[in-house]
């Protein structure tokens, strides 16, 4: 998930999770490719990559999705496969793991490679150990495994505590069903689940972490208390240049400060609040609008970081917050989403009344189109939009900050908001052609 060169062995966007996370908020457009010296991210910032197959991004996300398919497979088969029987704990709980990072990658690769969920339609080939199907199967079957895969973990990980937070735990695996369950539009089961995150007790940002100068801030450090799932980058893992704070943080040596900028799209940033202190975390640095004050190294030298040993974040718990928001204002429980925005807002807008006169006029479709925009402002470069923008059915428009595609305007549902099949797979795979890819 960290592997800097993990797929192609060299190319410098070919960095694991992280780096899908960039692609899917450059895709969406929150996060706007605002220069561009290198060319990284040209083709996803123009929207070639997703209705050009033949685009090596397509491979890389293809690949790295389906390795961890392949190992996850492999420790299930060694640890009594897909049902397994009566064993001993331990081996019970590598079982629910691998099932938990099955679940995670199938769970993307449905999200990125299908237009709209759709569970009629074929989207993905099947791998489960029991059953391999390398044509395309319905998404309903990929789905199942999923729900599957995590309930399986959540019920066997009951009790385990785990030994670094890179691992997967119960939590780890409820957060993954949540995000399922709401892409399925299944928002009663969701909230649930988003709320079983809420209850395993991290507690929220506090207002100081959000934004520098306050203390604790930079979202650089796995143990800060409402981080639920990362992973701790040390100076031992050698990674300098190709990384995620390297292509996000003007403070580390690499692209975001010589010259491949990402920042939040300026419509967006529009929308904030003028008390809202996210609206400090933006500022200039080698361009206007980028997050200067959200990711930093601590240091906070331009280029000053090189040797990268700030950390990875996959998963806190606002992002549950604001899930179980929209689960509850899409099943009719307004005061139950209202809460839950009020206990984010109150940190943000600076205090409870403010956050309470800010949601009042809110009810209905006003209420969930809110939410979607919170989620997009606290989750901004974490590769949480995406989903929210195909959860919402969202039409985006882009701001001017981009250098490609400006102004424009995209649905949720078109061809330049969805991955393609690589040229790879189809070549090699007999069972998938380009056609409907």
């Amino acid at each position: 998930m960290i592997e800097p060169f993990g797929v192609t062995g060299g190319r410098h966007y070919d960095i694991g999770q992280k780096g899908v996370d960039i692609w899917t908020d450059i895709v969406c457009g929150d996060a706007s490719l605002s220069a561009s010296a290198f060319g990284w991210y040209n083709a996803s910032a123009n929207l070639l990559t997703t209705v050009d197959f033949t685009r090596e991004e397509n491979e890389i996300i293809w690949n790295y999705y389906f390795r961890i398919i392949s190992v996850a497979n492999s420790v299930i088969q060694t640890a009594g496969g897909n049902e397994p029987g009566d064993l001993d704990p331990n081996t019970l709980r590598v079982n629910a793991q691998a099932k938990a990072y099955r679940a995670y990658a199938y769970f993307y690769l449905a999200q990125l490679f299908q237009t709209a969920y759709d569970p009629a339609e074929p989207i993905l080939p099947f791998y489960n150990i029991d059953n391999i199907n390398t044509a395309k199967v319905e998404a309903s079957q990929i789905y199942d495994l999923i729900v599957s895969d995590l309930t399986f973990a959540i019920d066997n990980l009951d009790g385990y505590t785990r030994s670094s937070i890179s691992e997967i735990d119960q939590t780890v695996a409820r957060g993954l069903l949540a995000y399922t369950y709401a892409a399925m539009g299944n928002y009663a089961d969701a909230k649930t689940q988003a709320d079983a995150v809420i209850a395993d007790g991290y507690p929220l940002a506090t207002a100081g972490q959000l934004a520098f100068p306050g203390a604790g801030s930079g979202f650089d450090n796995v143990n800060a208390a409402n981080w639920i799932w990362g992973f701790d980058i040390t100076a031992d893992l050698g990674h300098q240049l190709i990384n995620w704070w390297g292509q996000m943080d003007y403070f580390t040596y690499s692209y975001a400060w010589a010259g491949d900028t990402k920042s939040i799209d300026d419509l967006l940033y529009s929308q904030i609040p003028a008390n809202d202190i996210r609206a400090t975390q933006f500022g200039t640095g080698a361009q206007a609008l980028q997050p200067i004050n959200k990711f930093f190294d601590q240091g906070r030298t331009p280029g000053g970081q090189f040797a990268i040993t700030t950390d990875y974040i996959f998963m806190r718990v606002e992002e549950f917050y604001l899930l179980s928001a929209e689960a509850a204002a899409k099943t009719g429980n307004e005061a139950a989403a209202k809460a839950r925005l009020q206990d984010l807002l109150s940190i943000r807008l600076g205090g409870a009344a403010a956050a309470t006169s800010y949601l009042a006029p809110l009810s209905g479709s006003a209420l969930v189109d809110e939410i979607y925009f919170q989620t997009r402002v606290e989750m901004w470069g974490e590769g949480k939009s995406y989903f929210a923008m195909k959860r919402n059915q969202a039409t985006v428009t882009r701001g001017t900050n981009h250098v490609f595609r400006a102004g424009e305007s995209f649905t949720y549902d078109s061809d330049e908001m969805s991955f393609q099949i690589p040229e790879t797979e189809i070549i090699n795979n007999p069972n998938i052609s380009s056609q409907n890819n």
